[in-house]
């Protein structure tokens, strides 16, 4: 059994379509396939501005139900293009492939999956194309999951229909030890540990969303980043860490530009105060990743200072106005100069003084560091957006990440 996953530019045009559909076909030889594709190109951003062009603030459900239609185009096209090839298609779109999620309207999780409508179809001899992106709940209503669903979808459906293999087709041969488009001798990574791909794609790495890679982790499913404009290329493939011949302390350099800072000052200290404050947040949506807590001198108050998504700034801004009028704060600042350049490596724990030389390094290069964050196989430091490509090249060469381990 083979998953394989198009993205929206491997399907972006008539051309593109049929280029896909050669790699199907040749897949379907040798095993049972199911194809997932995305929206063409840019249609799921073009559908987005036609319901805001009715609505600044489109109904959920409906605005599911639009969004939908982009896959559902896709799919049918590629299986007349597959048919045309004489490769025996068909395709489904999330409700006919059995896909059930949370009744939440644009970021759905997947619940369950019924898969016998796709072992039919794959028993009677035919590949199956499937709608990413896209689910239903149990009342029958069009759910999305969120931006990078299609690579959610894709694992998902290597899980439910074991044991299967699967291959996400972007337009780069892989994943490499950072942008190439930033650092010209950034090195394509033959395997990463399904641990150093979650932290990478939390922190800015676009090549495979950060649930789909924790499906793969959880299920331990074999997955590759592979190049559809390049299909004979072996790309990267994912394994548990203890499945690594070799690892380093630091496997990649990421950078993530869709960030803002946000302060509430001189917060009461007094229990129960920081639930209230990102309750206000959690409320609205906000999702919020670096955190500090500082405390004044006389103890009694709390600056606390945290990062959010730069497109949720204006809600998360709000949240926190009405919060401090609430709790007695003094007030809320905001910062959108900021970027987060990130290392990572399942190699970092057991290297205390890699944290050391990165910060030496990019204060040596005149880069201040706003704020600080780590886990085991991570280090992501804020610095300001202007900063932030620099960083990330200083960064590159401090480790010799070009350069074969």
């Amino acid at each position: 059994m083979l998953v394989q996953k198009f993205g929206g530019t491997s399907v972006k045009s008539v051309a593109r379509i049929k280029n896909v559909a050669s790699i199907i076909a040749r897949a379907a030889k040798q095993d049972s396939v199911v194809a997932v594709v995305s929206a063409m190109g840019d249609t799921t951003d073009y559908l987005l501005k036609l319901a805001r062009q009715v609505s600044d603030s489109p109904d959920r459900r409906e605005l599911d139900a639009l969004l939908a239609t982009g896959e559902q185009i896709s799919v049918a096209l590629v299986a007349i293009a597959l048919n045309e090839l004489g490769t025996r298609a068909v395709s489904l779109t999330a409700a006919q492939l059995g896909i059930t999620t949370e009744s939440i309207h644009s970021a759905a999780r997947i619940v369950d999956i019924d898969t016998d409508r796709i072992r039919r179809c794959l028993a009677d001899g035919f590949t199956v194309v499937a709608a990413g992106f896209q689910g239903r709940t149990s009342q029958g209503d069009i759910t999305t999951l969120g931006r990078g669903g299609s690579d959610t979808t894709a694992v998902a459906l290597a899980a439910a229909l074991g044991p299967s293999a699967c291959d996400i087709f972007t337009d780069v041969s892989g994943v490499y030890t950072a942008d190439p488009n930033i650092v010209p001798t950034a090195r394509l990574l033959k395997e990463i540990s399904y641990e150093e791909m979650l932290e990478m794609a939390r922190v800015g790495a676009r090549v495979l969303h950060p649930r789909a890679a924790e499906l793969a982790r959880k299920h331990r499913i074999p997955v590759r980043v592979r190049n559809t404009f390049d299909p004979d290329h072996e790309g990267t493939i994912l394994k548990g860490a203890d499945e690594m011949e070799i690892y380093r302390p630091v496997s990649g350099v990421t950078l993530d530009r869709d960030q803002a800072r946000l302060a509430i000052l001189k917060v009461p200290d007094r229990p129960g105060i920081a639930g209230e404050i990102f309750s206000a947040l959690a409320g609205r949506r906000v999702s919020v990743d670096m955190i500090i807590q500082a405390f004044h001198e006389d103890r009694s108050v709390n600056d606390i200072t945290f990062t959010v998504k730069r497109s949720d700034l204006d809600a998360a801004r709000a949240a926190l106005e009405g919060a401090a009028s609430r709790t007695g704060a003094e007030g809320v600042l905001a910062d959108e100069d900021v970027a987060k350049v990130s290392i990572v490596g399942a190699g970092l724990m057991d290297q205390p003084d890699v944290a050391a030389r990165m910060f030496s390094t990019l204060g040596e290069a005149g880069i201040n560091i706003k704020m600080i964050s780590t886990s085991e196989i991570r280090i992501s430091c804020i610095v300001s957006d202007k900063d932030a490509e620099r960083a990330v090249r200083v960064v590159h060469d401090l480790f010799h990440l070009d350069a074969e381990a």
